[in-house]
């Protein structure tokens, strides 16, 4: 039997989530904190039916397999009651491990659910040492789970991101233990922290910067569930469903990644810290050719660099130099899209095994066909394989 190389398979993954098991905080922190920090128990679901849920600081969240619907038959919001009902490879690794050689993925990036995905679950406990656990455990958690075969999984740590000295420890710590990448919420604003641009930051860019790592701004890192926002309201609920209200707002997240990145380009960050890069993960590409003429537009009409003499070149060409995009639904990757974000920019993901993601070989066949089946092979493996291998530094000796 011949052994298959990185060579062998056509993608690397760039987001993927773990559905936690149930242990992994329980098993990693002080006893006199298991009630608190999140553990999983059977209660009843609005059905009233049995389901695993996910307890945090004493409060009943979501089910603990409810992101799991990879597989699943039912429509949505129908979802796997428990673990043993989901699919084994969204909490299990060596399972992930078959399933990403059923599809030719060489390398998976993992991403979380139950702290959030930008890691503002924890904000809940309102106790410095306890959520500075909780983030330390998680991290902790990601290089158990990848143990089977840790070439083939990119973790990303999560931060403590209320703290920025502790940031910059943690970012050390992990970055000393084999991980990848950075999580990092694009909209600090949302929990009274600093706006991106504010001089609070300096020391987490610096410390990012200095570990040669990339920071993520995965949609929803914001506080999408603030009801002044009007998203999973009690009378958007009742009006369009749980379907509706998901679907919609899921795209309502696409742009606000849009804002999140628009910031990001004004905030002066990416002139300061010029190694630094940053991708906006599960957020779709179709929206940037846009984005970018309009920051230039402005840039131009208001002559930023007049005020703001750290710009010295305009935001598109920052961000040609230090932001990637990840697209996995889209099907028309269009000439358009490749020459204004850029074939260097441009990540794949599948966003196994969310309600969303592309399931299965044919299914991911598919869709890279209709959104690059026109392109060259070289085209393809870069967008495909390379830009994911090259920045996340990885191994492909294995």
């Amino acid at each position: 039997m011949t052994m298959k190389t990185a060579k062998d398979y056509r993608i690397i993954d760039s987001d993927t989530h773990i559905s936690e098991p149930a242990d992994v905080w329980t098993a990693r922190v002080p006893s006199k904190w298991k009630e608190l920090v999140p553990h999983v128990q059977w209660a009843k679901n609005v059905q009233g039916e049995p389901e695993q849920f996910w307890f945090i600081n004493g409060k009943q969240m979501y089910g603990a397999a409810s992101a799991a619907n990879a597989g699943w038959d039912e429509p949505f919001p129908s979802h796997p009651p428990s673990y043993e009902a989901a699919h084994k490879g969204s909490y299990d690794a060596t399972a992930r491990l078959a399933y990403m050689d059923e599809i030719g993925c060489w390398a998976q990036v993992l991403y979380p659910n139950v702290g959030g995905f930008g890691n503002q679950v924890f904000l809940k406990m309102d106790n410095a040492e306890l959520m500075m656990a909780c983030v330390q455990a998680y991290n902790d958690f990601q290089l158990d789970w990848i143990a089977p075969a840790p070439k083939r999984f990119i973790p990303v740590m999560a931060m403590p991101f209320w703290d920025v000295p502790s940031m910059a420890k943690e970012i050390e710590r992990c970055a000393k233990k084999g991980f990848k990448g950075i999580l990092f919420t694009a909209a600090p604003q949302d929990y009274g922290l600093p706006v991106l641009a504010d001089p609070h930051w300096n020391p987490f860019w610096a410390a990012a910067e200095a570990s040669g790592l990339p920071i993520s701004f995965h949609i929803g890192s914001g506080d999408f569930l603030d009801p002044s926002k009007d998203m999973y309201t009690p009378k958007r609920l009742k009006a369009d469903g749980w379907a509706a209200t998901y679907a919609r707002t899921t795209v309502d997240l696409f742009f606000i990644n849009a804002t999140q990145i628009t910031d990001l380009l004004f905030s002066g960050v990416l002139a300061r810290y010029p190694k630094l890069k940053f991708i906006s993960v599960e957020s779709g590409v179709g929206w940037i050719p846009f984005m970018l003429d309009a920051v230039d537009y402005h840039f131009d009409t208001v002559r930023l660099w007049k005020t703001r003499p750290e710009f010295t070149m305009k935001p598109s060409e920052y961000f040609r130099r230090q932001i990637y995009a990840c697209y996995w639904f889209e099907r028309d990757i269009n000439r358009t899209i490749l020459e204004k974000v850029g074939i260097n920019n441009i990540l794949f993901e599948t966003d196994f095994p969310h309600v969303t993601c592309l399931y299965g070989d044919r299914h991911v066949t598919e869709t890279i066909d209709a959104g690059l089946g026109k392109e060259s092979e070289a085209l393809r493996r870069r967008i495909l394989f390379d830009n994911a291998a090259e920045l996340y530094q990885l191994d492909l000796a294995a």
